[in-house]
């Protein structure tokens, strides 16, 4: 069987001439449960703070919403930006929404790189290593079920999870530092390069510890898909959605100081952003060449990309939905 995941995003995403937020909550919802129905593996959920148009700051809470209306998928939420927040906050909100999901909870913690989510919640970019392993350990303790004190205040949370504290938390990152976090906590590994990996179970065989949940990137799939019966007319769809969250996430690089160096540089152009292929409008039998050219990968969706209508997401998931059996045949190899 090839190695392949069915993911569908929503970073909930809503610039002001798009569509207006409360649609986009309620058909997310809507979504989650039919995705959930129609086999999809996982649900991911993103996290930024400040964004003008209403990046989706607290997954948690949406992940409540969605696990009252699925019963099999997976969430993964990610990344959340552990150092901007109270670890044993994150903590109780884990351990609840895992109870609500029965156990399909998954969370990455990634370090954060936006100057203003830092100044907003009043954390220097300068503490995030810090900060990062300060509070994994709380969490993990508090999961746990240990009663202990951090910082001079106690630290006590119930409900406890369905699952074991180091299968639900995974670290993230693009360096690696990230992977060696990972395996010296124990916890499971969401790299933003499939070579991290490597570094990543060598370590935790280093320290004797077992690897939890990691996926290795693999080049060739999109960030995401949009079925549709004509590719050019689909690209036209979301075309302009795709633009927006490249654009927004080339300021979000530019803050950082590394602008030049920009994996966003120079795509805000449609034509030059669809050769690019980062957002790709494909027919059902264009992703079923792709899966039976590849070895695996994540095949992601994203039905409400940048503010996409929801009359044109749920065209994509339609298509996904008639295309499903011949899409699980073609993984199955």
């Amino acid at each position: 069987m090839k190695d392949f995941k069915i993911s569908v995003s929503f970073d909930m995403r809503s610039p002001e001439w798009a569509t207006p937020t409360p649609e986009l909550y309620r058909a997310a919802i809507e979504m989650a449960a039919f995705v959930d129905r129609i086999g999809a593996d996982q649900i991911g959920l993103m996290q930024h703070h400040g964004s003008d148009d209403g990046y989706l700051p607290q997954p948690f809470a949406l992940a409540g919403g969605m696990a009252a209306v699925t019963s099999r998928i997976r969430f993964l939420l990610g990344a959340v930006i552990l150092p901007l927040h109270d670890p044993l906050e994150l903590a109780e909100q884990i351990a609840v929404v895992d109870n609500m999901s029965n156990g399909r909870l998954g969370v990455i913690f990634g370090a954060g790189y936006v100057p203003l989510e830092f100044a907003m919640f009043r954390k220097s970019l300068k503490d995030r290593a810090k900060l990062m392993d300060e509070g994994l350990d709380i969490i993990l303790r508090a999961l746990r079920g240990e009663r202990f004190e951090a910082d001079g205040r106690p630290i006590f949370v119930r409900p406890l999870p369905v699952q074991e504290p180091e299968d639900i938390v995974l670290v993230g990152g693009g360096v690696p530092a990230s992977a060696k976090r990972a395996a010296k906590f124990g916890v499971g590994f969401g790299p933003m390069k499939g070579d991290l990996v490597d570094i990543y179970l060598a370590e935790c065989e280093r320290l004797g510890h077992r690897p939890r949940t990691h996926f290795r990137p693999r080049p060739g799939m999109p960030l995401a898909v949009h079925l549709c019966e004509d590719p050019n007319q689909g690209w036209e769809a979301i075309a302009p959605h795709a633009v927006h969250v490249i654009t927004e996430y080339a300021k979000w690089a530019e803050q950082e100081g590394d602008g030049s160096n920009s994996p966003f540089k120079g795509l805000t152009d449609p034509a030059v952003l669809r050769h690019a292929g980062m957002f790709a409008a494909w027919t059902p039998q264009m992703l079923l060449d792709k899966v039976q050219a590849l070895e695996g990968g994540n095949i992601g969706f994203q039905p409400l990309l940048g503010g996409l209508s929801p009359e044109e997401g749920w065209k994509s998931l339609r298509l996904l939905e008639a295309t499903m059996p011949a899409l699980r045949a073609a993984i199955a190899g």
